[in-house]
C-alpha cells in the first residue's frame, strides 16, 4: 500500500512509499485511510526540525489529522465496518506519569508519550491504518471529507475546557470572546464559541480571501485592525490566541477585561525577539486578576467533544474551511502552496471520500 513518508530531521525527505499493509491485533479496528489533514507540525517535519521515527526506523509515516472508514471491527468494540473514524494523537508513556496513569495523557508530565505521525509512532497518512479501538472516535457520518477537522477541533475543545476550569475558580459568565487568528485553530475556536452562545469576535490581517466571510456566516464578527484597538472595543471575557505570533500574545494577555482568560493555543516561532515592558504586563494580570494558560494535544475526552461540535456545525461551512485538496500521489504538493491562500489543506487518500 501507499504511505507519505519522511526522514525526520532531514529536508527534502518526503515522499509517497510503498510500504506492508498493516496487520489489526484482536484489540484493533483495520480503517480504510480515507483523508489527512495538513498542519504547521507537519510542514515542522517535512522541512526537518521536528519528529521522531519509530524505533529502529529511520523514516515515519506522517499523518495525526486523521479520517478513516472502518473495514472491521472486533466484536464488542462499538464500531462496526463502515463507521466513520478519526484516530486520536497521543498515546501515554507506558511508564506513566501521573497524568498519564489518569488518562490526561495530553498533560504528560514525563514528556515520554508517543504521537501518531510525529513522535515515535506511524501516523495515519496510509490507504489502510490499524488503531486501538478505545484510541478511536466515530465521526458522523455526514460529515464526511470534513470529519478530518476532529483532531484540530479537539485541540480547541480543550482549549474551551481550560477556561471553563479557570473561570470556575469563582463566579464565571463570560459574555465576549476574541479569537485572534482565523486560520483552522482561529475558526474552530470561533465555532464553538457561537455554539456556546457567546459574542464572538475574531482579528486576523486579513481583508479578503475566504476568512472574513467565513467569520461572519458562522454568526461572528471579523476585524483586523490592531488587537489593541479591538479590545479596547470590546473589553473580552476570554480570548483565545491562535498565532503564536509573539507581539500579538502579549497584547492579548493585556487585553482581556478584569478577570479575563486568555488561552494560548498557537506556538511562537521564536525567531524574533521582543522587548516588553514586563513590569506593567505583571502589574496588569496581577491587579485584573487575569489568568494566561497554554493547552496542546488532547485526550480521549476532548475528541469526543470535537465529534459532538463538528456534527452540529453547518456542514456547508465546514466544507468551505477545506480550501484545497492534493491527492496522495501528488502529497509533496501540498506543503509546498503560496502562504496565505488556504484555510486547510487536506491529503486525500481514496478518491471516494470527494464524494461524500
Amino acid at each position: 500500500m501507499r504511505a507519505l513518508t519522511v526522514q525526520p530531521r532531514t529536508p527534502r525527505s518526503l515522499r509517497v512509499d510503498d510500504v506492508p499493509e498493516p496487520e489489526a491485533g484482536p484489540d484493533e479496528l483495520l480503517v480504510r485511510g480515507l483523508a489527512v489533514g495538513v498542519c504547521g507540525t507537519d510542514k515542522e517535519i517535512v522541512r526537518g526540525d521536528y519528529g521522531w521515527a519509530p524505533p529502529g526506523r529511520d523514516r515515519l509515516t506522517l499523518g495525526h489529522e486523521s479520517l478513516g472508514r472502518v473495514e472491521h471491527a472486533p466484536d464488542g468494540s462499538g464500531f462496526v465496518a463502515g463507521d466513520l473514524v478519526a484516530g486520536v494523537v497521543r498515546r501515554p508513556d507506558p511508564e506513566p506519569c501521573g497524568a498519564c496513569a489518569h488518562d490526561e495523557w495530553d498533560m504528560c508530565r514525563n514528556g515520554r508519550y508517543t504521537e501518531r505521525g510525529i513522535k515515535e509512532l506511524d501516523g495515519y497518512a496510509s490507504e489502510l491504518w490499524t488503531v486501538p479501538a478505545h484510541f478511536a472516535v466515530k465521526v458522523a457520518a455526514h460529515l464526511g471529507l470534513t470529519g478530518v477537522l476532529t483532531e484540530p477541533t479537539s485541540v480547541v475543545a480543550k482549549a474551551w475546557e481550560q477556561v471553563d476550569r479557570i473561570g470556575e475558580r469563582a463566579w464565571f459568565e463570560p459574555r465576549t470572546v476574541l479569537v485572534t487568528g482565523a486560520g483552522p485553530i482561529g475558526l474552530l475556536a470561533a465555532l464553538i464559541g457561537v455554539q456556546r452562545g457567546l459574542d464572538v469576535h475574531v482579528l486576523d490581517r486579513l481583508t479578503d480571501g475566504p476568512k472574513p466571510d467565513l467569520v461572519r456566516d458562522l454568526g461572528a464578527t471579523y476585524h483586523h485592525s490592531s488587537v489593541e484597538d479591538v479590545a479596547r472595543q470590546l473589553c473580552p471575557d476570554v480570548v483565545i490566541e491562535a498565532t503564536g505570533v509573539g507581539q500579538l500574545v502579549f497584547d492579548a494577555i493585556a487585553s482581556t477585561g478584569s478577570y479575563g482568560i486568555v488561552c494560548l493555543t498557537g506556538v511562537s516561532s521564536g525567531a524574533r525577539r521582543l522587548q516588553i515592558d514586563a513590569r506593567a504586563l505583571n502589574r496588569e494580570v496581577v491587579l485584573e486578576n487575569d489568568a494566561v494558560v497554554g493547552s496542546v494535544n488532547a485526550n480521549l475526552r476532548h475528541y469526543h467533544l470535537a465529534a459532538a461540535a463538528l456534527a452540529e456545525a453547518e456542514p456547508e461551512w465546514l466544507h468551505r474551511l477545506i480550501t484545497t485538496t492534493v491527492p496522495l500521489a501528488e502529497a509533496p504538493t501540498a506543503f509546498d502552496r503560496p502562504p496565505g491562500e488556504d484555510v486547510k489543506v487536506v491529503i486525500t487518500l481514496d478518491d471516494s471520500v470527494l464524494a461524500s
